[in-house]
C-alpha cells in the first residue's frame, strides 16, 4: 500500500468517527489545514524531478479533492442528525395560545397619556406647545418672575440648587414651568397662546408629592384678554378633561408674585365611596392656581403692559391624572412596577381625539 493510499484510508476513518461538526473540523485541519497532512504531501512537489511530478501531481491533488468531498458529505450527515436532534427536543407545543404582539402588551403611561389629553384639547383651542430645559437660572425662575429677594419659595427646602459658580450664581432645577413662559415672552412678540407641559422639582416626597412631578400652563397674552376670557377657557378644558357635559366653578382670591389679580379655582364635585365625580354634587375640590399677568413681569421681557395684558394658570398633570383615573398614590407613578402600568395604562395605538373621545 503506498503512502497516498495509507493517508487517504487514515483520513477516511477519522471523518467517519466524527461524531460532530466540531470534531469534523479537527479531522479537516489535520488533513487539509495549512500544516496538515495532504498539504504537507502538496508542498514536496516542487522538489520532484519533472517525470515524477506527473504522475505524484495527479494523485496528491486527486486525495484531497476526494478528502474534500468525504468531508462536506460527513458534514451535511451531521447537520441532519442535529437537526433530528433539535426537532424532538424543541418540539412546539401548537395546543399553546399565540404570544400577543408587543403593541398589545405594552402600555402607554398615564402621564403620557394626560399630556396627550392636554394637548388635544388645548390644540383645538388653537394654543400651541412650548417646552424649556430643566436646569434653569435664578432670573427665569424667580427674578423675571416677580419673586423678590427672601421669598419663601427661594429657600432650600423648596428648591434643588446646584453647587455655587465662580461668580456665586447658581443654577436650579425649576421649581414650576413657569421659566417658559419667560423664555417664550423673550422669543416671541404678541399675540402669544401656549401651553408648557413638564417636568418639575421640588424637596417634597409624601402620599400626594413627590420630588419631581409633572405641571402644564397655559400663558395668552395679547391686547384685549381679560379674566373673561381665561374662565372660559378653563371651563371648557374642565369639561372636555373631565368628559362631563357641564361644570361649575368658583374662583376665589389668592396671591401668586407673577400674577396680579391672582385666583385659586375650585371645581364642583361628589365624592361616592373613595371616588371623585365632576359635574354633580355639593362638595368643591381646588385644582388649579390663575391670574392676570403681573406687569412686572411684561416689563421684564420686554412687553409694554400698557398696550398688552395676558393671563396664566397652572396645575399639576400627575394631580388631575389621578383625580380622572381613580389612581391612590402619586409614588407609584415613579416606581416602574409593570404590574402598575399595566392595570392603569393604556394601549398605545387609542390616541386622545376630540372626536373619538380622550379617555378609551
Amino acid at each position: 500500500m503506498s503512502q497516498i493510499e495509507k493517508l487517504e484510508q487514515e483520513i477516511s476513518v477519522a471523518i467517519a468517527a466524527a461524531s460532530d461538526e466540531a470534531a469534523l473540523e479537527a479531522v479537516r485541519v489535520a488533513a487539509l489545514g495549512k500544516k496538515g497532512a495532504i498539504s504537507e504531501l502538496l508542498k514536496t512537489l516542487g522538489a520532484m524531478p519533472p517525470e515524477r511530478r506527473k504522475t505524484e501531481g495527479p494523485r496528491i491533488n486527486g486525495l484531497k479533492d476526494r478528502v474534500t468531498a468525504a468531508i462536506a458529505q460527513r458534514r451535511a450527515a451531521l447537520k441532519d442528525v442535529a437537526l433530528d436532534q433539535r426537532l424532538n427536543t424543541e418540539a412546539v407545543d401548537v395546543t399553546l395560545p399565540v404570544r400577543e404582539s408587543p403593541a398589545e402588551t405594552g402600555r402607554i403611561h398615564p402621564i403620557s397619556q394626560v399630556i396627550d389629553e392636554l394637548t388635544a384639547i388645548f390644540a383645538d383651542m388653537g394654543f400651541a406647545v412650548a417646552e424649556g430645559p430643566d436646569i434653569e437660572t435664578d432670573a427665569y425662575n424667580f427674578t423675571m418672575l416677580n419673586f423678590p429677594e427672601g421669598h419663601p419659595a427661594r429657600e432650600m427646602h423648596d428648591t434643588f440648587y446646584f453647587n455655587p459658580k465662580p461668580d456665586g450664581s447658581r443654577l436650579l432645577l425649576r421649581t414650576h414651568t413657569s421659566p417658559v413662559q419667560i423664555r417664550t415672552m423673550l422669543a416671541e412678540r404678541p399675540p402669544i397662546r401656549v401651553i408648557i407641559p413638564g417636568r418639575t422639582y421640588r424637596s417634597d416626597s409624601d402620599q400626594t408629592h413627590t420630588p419631581m412631578f409633572h405641571q402644564v400652563e397655559g400663558l395668552v397674552i395679547d391686547k384685549g384678554s381679560h379674566l373673561g376670557h381665561l374662565k372660559w377657557i378653563l371651563q371648557e378644558f374642565c369639561k372636555a378633561f373631565f368628559e362631563v357635559d357641564r361644570v361649575k366653578m368658583r374662583f376665589r382670591p389668592s396671591f401668586f408674585p407673577f400674577t396680579e389679580p391672582s385666583l385659586e379655582v375650585d371645581i364642583q364635585c361628589r365624592r361616592d365611596k373613595g371616588e371623585i365625580r365632576f359635574g354633580e354634587g355639593e362638595d368643591w375640590l381646588e385644582i388649579l392656581g390663575c391670574g392676570m399677568v403681573h406687569p412686572n413681569v411684561l416689563k421684564y421681557c420686554g412687553i409694554d403692559p400698557d398696550e398688552y395684558q395676558g393671563f396664566a394658570w397652572g396645575l399639576g398633570i400627575d394631580r388631575i391624572a389621578m383625580l380622572k383615573y381613580g389612581m391612590p398614590d402619586l409614588r407609584a407613578f415613579f416606581e416602574a412596577d409593570v404590574r402598575w402600568l399595566a392595570h392603569y395604562g393604556f394601549r398605545p395605538l387609542d390616541f386622545p381625539t376630540l372626536a373619538g373621545g380622550l379617555s378609551p
